[in-house]
């Protein structure tokens, strides 16, 4: 089935807002197994709409339209869908009172520019919409049909999600029972992992199982999506695959589905009854950030310390001057470790030290890290370098040290070479 989404609104044609929803879609579509053939954006102008509306009912069997169904006189989509369809634009009346009882639950009094946003094309199907006031709708245009969503991030996902989607699969044909599994690593690149896994998807014969990746750094998702004709089926397709992915990326795996490195390594402190304090440089606290904000995290997090200067840090951990000037090495940060579980009176404390290089950034800047994990018996360390830029040093670190901190509450090496550092 050829997909095609079009996204409108002047403020996306512009560039004043960085268009996620199409992202976040075309990921959503692909990840059932849908693809989109066609992205169009298009500013707030009738002919310009009318125009898009026409090509996509052309070449596509399904179009989703984002965007256009508010209560502003710049939100076109209802009177485009009905002149491109040559049917009338009605007041559904059934709509017309769900905003009206939208309203009133919350002691208001609608606006009479929102009875705009009930007027629809006479032969649309309403698409609910349970969290706001832009009504959803599907209508037949040319050969496609249409389906019209919200700009509202939250409103779009759940329309998306729990009716556009079901209604895509079953006018595509493709089995309904799908899942996706997803294993999340750091430390190797898409190419790697793509070489890695060869031949995991020919684990399952019939071509039910189909393998992609989402790289968005410092972290790679590998992604398996499975149909079967119910759950049972496909979770007998996956546990091979599962079972050899797993044995091939091995301790890279720092989660599995919607679990994250964070929170990994938050449980593992729970089940242990333990306590984190955490040291770091120049990353602006990205690392205790990570940690602190997670709920339970406040049985867990004792303290974050952040600075740029070494011999400041080290006077708030306790340490003296000397020890802390000239080059950052693996001993500095278990120094700094230590101090500061020590003072915190956590059980383990991550130090996360980072020396950059001068001079303006570019491709070759790169910076220094040594991070150190310590608890009250012994400190485990490691150093890497990693090149790309300012800000590719900064997230790289934030999830080495976390990553290291898993490592180690897992039982795994600290160190093991990654693609991203430069010995």
């Amino acid at each position: 089935m050829r997909l095609e989404i079009i996204c409108t609104g002047d403020e996306v044609l512009t560039g004043k807002i960085v268009n996620t929803n199409f992202s976040y879609m075309s990921q959503k579509l692909e990840d059932v197994g849908l693809s989109v053939q066609w992205e169009t954006t298009v500013g707030d102008d009738r002919e310009s709409l009318l125009r898009a509306f026409q090509l996509a009912s052309e070449r596509a069997d399904a179009v989703i339209v984002n965007g256009g169904l508010g209560p502003t006189i710049d939100d076109l989509s209802q009177e485009v869908a009905a002149q491109a369809a040559g049917v009338e634009l009605v007041l559904n009346e059934e709509w017309l009172t769900r905003m009206e009882d939208f309203f009133s639950r919350r002691s208001r009094i609608m606006p009479p520019n929102n009875r705009k946003q009930a007027m629809l094309p006479v032969t649309a199907e309403i698409i609910d919409n349970p969290v706001g006031t832009a009504c959803g709708f599907a209508v037949d245009i040319g050969k496609a049909r249409f389906f019209f969503t919200p700009g509202v991030p939250r409103e779009l996902r759940r329309m998306l999600e729990e009716q556009i989607i079901p209604r895509l699969l079953a006018k595509s044909g493709l089995q309904t029972s799908i899942h996706l599994k997803r294993f999340h690593s750091y430390g190797l690149g898409e190419s790697h992992v793509d070489s890695l896994l060869t031949g995991v998807e020919e684990l399952v014969p019939d071509g039910s199982v189909k393998l992609g990746f989402r790289a968005h750094y410092p972290q790679l998702e590998t992604k398996l999506t499975v149909r079967g004709a119910d759950m049972d089926e496909i979770k007998r397709k996956l546990a091979p695959v599962e079972q050899e992915i797993r044995k091939r990326l091995g301790n890279f795996i720092l989660a599995e589905d919607d679990k994250t490195l964070e929170g990994v390594i938050l449980a593992e402190l729970t089940s242990r009854q333990a306590s984190l304090s955490i040291v770091e440089t120049f990353t602006g606290g990205q690392i205790a950030a990570r940690v602190a904000h997670l709920p339970g995290a406040e049985r867990v997090f004792r303290r974050g310390l952040v600075a740029r200067d070494l011999v400041e840090l080290g006077a708030a951990v306790g340490l003296p001057r000397a020890s802390l000037e000239g080059e950052i090495t693996k001993e500095t940060a278990e120094e700094v470790a230590r101090s500061a579980r020590k003072q915190s009176g956590a059980t383990h404390a991550l130090a996360v030290l980072i020396d950059l290089d001068e001079g303006p950034d570019r491709i070759e800047f790169g910076g220094t890290i040594c991070l150190a994990i310590a608890t009250e018996t012994e400190a485990a360390s490691r150093r890497s370098r990693i090149l790309g830029g300012r800000e590719w040093v900064r997230l790289g670190a934030v999830e080495m040290g976390l990553d290291c901190l898993r490592r180690y509450l897992q039982g795994l090496p600290v160190y093991e070479r990654i693609d991203f550092e430069k010995t």
